[in-house]
C-alpha cells in the first residue's frame, strides 16, 4: 500500500517537471526569436528609406514613419547651410559641395566660390558655375566667374547692403546642381499703418531742378536809396519835437518846430516885396490909363511898367528863398519853422531835443522806408566770377528762424587791399519789418541751376555705418540704400548712384526707421 502511492507520486512529479522544462524552453525560444526578427525588420526599412532618399531622390514607403522623418530632417539641414572652411555658406549634394563667400579685405566686396568633392577641395577648373543675385526692387543680377588659384572670383563688385537672395548654378561631371539662400541686412518691416502713426512720409525719387549755391556772410543795412537825413537848413531854437526814434511817419508830417530869426528875416523880405509889387502894379495901371488917354507921356508909362516888373522879380526871389528852406510866408509868428518828413517811413535816428540851439547843417532826424533793405555781402576774390548781378539769393537770419529771397543788385568793382574781398549787395523785401539794419545774416547765392534725373529730399538722407542712405520702401520692407550723392540746394540732393527714378523712399521722420534698425541690430552677414 505504501509502495504504489510513492511510485505514482514520483511519476507525477517527473511529469510535472518535464512539462515545466518544456514550457520554459518554449517561452525562452519565443522571447529570443521575437527581438531578433524586429531588429532585422527595422534595420532593413531604415536602410531602404535612406537609400531611396539619398541615392534616388525619392522618399521611402509612406507607411514608414522613420524614413519620412529622416528625409524631413535632411531637407531642414539644406535650408540652413553649414559654415565652410573659408567662413562662407557651404552647400552639398551627392558629395559635391560649393562654399559661397563674400571677400572684402583690402578689395571691394566680391564673391569667392570654393568647390569640394566628398569633403575635399576640388579644382575649380572641373566645374562650371554661375550666380544670380536678387534684391528688393531690382532686376536679377547675373555674376560670372573666373578661376583664381583654388577658387572662383566674381567679375563685378557685390554692392552694399548685402541683403539679397542668391541662387548658385553649378555643373560638375555633366551633373547639374542648384543651391540657394537668402540673407537680410539693414532692413526693417513697417506696415502702412505703422508708417502713418510714426509720421513717416513716403516720397518717390525722380527728376528735380537743383540750384547750386555759394555760401556768403552779410549784414542788413538801410536802403540808402529810400533813406533821408533831415537837416533844418536854418539855425534856431527847438520849440517842440513831435516824433521819436521808431515812430512811423507820413510824408509831410511835422517832426519838430523851431524858432529862427533868419526865417523871420526871409519872410519879412517876402512881405515887403509883395507890398512893393502891389504898389508898383497900381502905379503901372494908372500910368497906362493916362498914357492911353494921351494925358501923360509914354516915358512915364514905361517907367511904371519897369518898376512893376522889378517888384515881381523881388517877390519871386523871396518866395524861392523860402521854398528852398521848406517854408511858406506864414500868417502868424514869422520865426516859427516846421520841420516835416519828406517821405513815408520810420524814424531810425533822432538827435534833437526841446530848447537846444541848432545849426543850419545839423543832422537832426533820419527817416527810412524799411519796406526794402540792403544786405551787403563779403565776396572773396576767387568767387567774384561766380557772383553776378541779377542772381537770386536766399538770406537767412543767424539770430532767429527767418529767410527771404532777393536779387543781387550790385557788385563792387574794387577789392580791398587788406582782406582781398569785394562787396556785393542784395535788395531784400521787408514787408513785415523783421530784417533790421545791423542784423548778421547768411546768404546763399544761386550760382547755377541744373536738371538732374534722380534726386531725393535732404531730410530723407541718413547715415548708417559709413554710408549715406535713404530707406527704400518695398511693400512692408524698408531697406537702406547706400547712395552716391551729387549737388544739393539744401532741399534736394542729386543721386548719382544707388536709387532709381520711380523708387519710393522714406523722407520726413526717416530717422525713426534708423532708430528701428538700431533696435533690430541688423548684422553684416556674409
Amino acid at each position: 500500500m505504501k509502495t504504489n502511492p510513492s511510485k505514482k507520486q514520483k511519476i507525477f512529479i517527473i511529469a510535472i517537471i518535464a512539462i515545466g522544462i518544456l514550457l520554459a524552453g518554449l517561452i525562452l525560444g519565443m522571447d529570443e526569436a521575437q527581438p531578433s526578427g524586429a531588429e532585422q525588420g527595422h534595420g532593413h526599412a531604415e536602410a531602404k528609406g535612406h537609400a531611396d532618399d539619398e541615392h534616388h531622390g525619392e522618399k521611402g514607403d509612406a507607411k514608414h514613419a522613420d524614413a519620412k522623418e529622416h528625409a524631413d530632417e535632411e531637407h531642414h539641414d539644406e535650408a540652413e547651410p553649414q559654415k565652410g572652411p573659408h567662413g562662407g555658406k557651404l552647400f552639398t549634394e551627392n558629395g559635391y559641395g560649393v562654399e559661397v563667400t563674400i571677400f572684402e579685405q583690402d578689395v571691394p566686396p566680391e564673391f569667392r566660390l570654393y568647390t569640394y568633392l566628398n569633403g575635399k577641395p576640388l579644382d575649380p577648373s572641373q566645374s562650371q558655375i554661375s550666380l544670380t543675385l536678387e534684391r528688393l526692387g531690382r532686376k536679377p543680377q547675373e555674376f560670372t566667374f573666373t578661376k583664381e588659384k583654388d577658387y572662383f572670383k566674381s567679375d563685378v563688385v557685390v554692392e552694399e547692403p548685402h541683403s539679397f537672395t542668391v541662387t548658385v548654378s553649378a555643373l560638375h561631371n555633366k551633373q547639374p546642381y542648384l543651391f540657394a539662400y537668402t540673407q537680410e541686412e539693414a532692413r526693417v518691416t513697417m506696415t502702412p499703418q505703422q508708417l502713418q502713426q510714426s509720421g513717416v512720409e513716403i516720397l518717390t525719387a525722380g527728376p528735380a531742378r537743383i540750384q547750386t549755391a555759394l555760401q556768403l556772410i552779410g549784414e542788413v543795412r538801410l536802403n540808402e536809396d529810400r533813406t533821408v537825413h533831415i537837416i533844418p537848413r536854418l539855425a534856431g531854437i527847438v520849440e517842440s519835437v513831435k516824433a521819436s526814434a521808431g515812430d512811423r511817419v507820413r510824408k509831410g508830417q511835422v517832426l519838430a518846430v523851431i524858432s529862427s530869426q533868419s526865417l523871420a528875416e526871409q519872410r519879412s523880405e517876402l512881405i515887403t516885396a509883395q507890398k512893393r509889387l502891389s504898389l508898383a502894379r497900381t502905379t503901372y495901371e494908372r500910368e497906362k490909363k493916362l498914357w492911353e488917354e494921351k494925358i501923360s507921356a509914354e516915358q512915364d508909362y514905361l517907367q511904371a511898367r519897369t518898376a512893376m516888373e522889378e517888384a515881381q522879380i523881388a517877390v519871386q526871389s523871396a518866395q524861392q528863398k523860402l521854398a528852398s528852406l521848406g517854408s511858406k510866408a506864414g500868417s502868424g509868428n514869422l520865426t516859427t519853422y516846421e520841420i516835416r518828413s519828406p517821405i513815408d517811413g520810420i524814424v531810425t535816428d533822432k538827435r534833437i531835443s526841446v530848447g537846444t540851439a541848432m545849426k543850419e547843417d545839423a543832422d537832426i532826424f533820419t527817416v527810412s522806408d524799411l519796406s526794402t533793405v540792403w544786405v551787403d555781402l563779403t565776396v572773396r576774390a576767387q568767387d567774384l566770377n561766380v557772383v553776378k548781378a541779377g542772381q537770386s539769393a536766399t538770406v537767412k537770419a543767424t539770430a532767429f528762424n527767418a529767410q527771404e529771397t532777393g536779387k543781387v543788385s550790385y557788385i563792387g568793382s574794387v577789392v580791398g587791399e587788406q582782406n582781398r574781398t569785394a562787396t556785393a549787395r542784395v535788395v531784400l523785401p521787408n514787408p513785415k519789418g523783421i530784417w533790421r539794419p545791423g542784423l548778421p545774416v547768411n546768404v546763399a547765392v544761386v550760382a547755377e541751376e541744373i536738371e538732374v534725373p534722380v534726386a531725393v529730399a535732404m531730410e530723407g538722407v541718413q547715415t548708417v555705418r559709413d554710408w549715406q542712405v535713404v530707406f527704400g520702401r518695398y511693400g512692408n520692407y524698408l531697406e537702406a540704400r547706400p547712395l552716391e550723392l551729387g549737388q544739393s540746394d539744401g532741399k534736394y540732393v542729386q543721386v548719382i548712384k544707388g536709387l532709381n527714378a520711380g523708387e519710393q523712399y522714406a523722407a520726413k521722420n526717416s530717422f525713426l526707421i534708423k532708430a528701428e534698425l538700431g533696435k533690430a541690430s541688423a548684422s553684416h552677414d556674409h
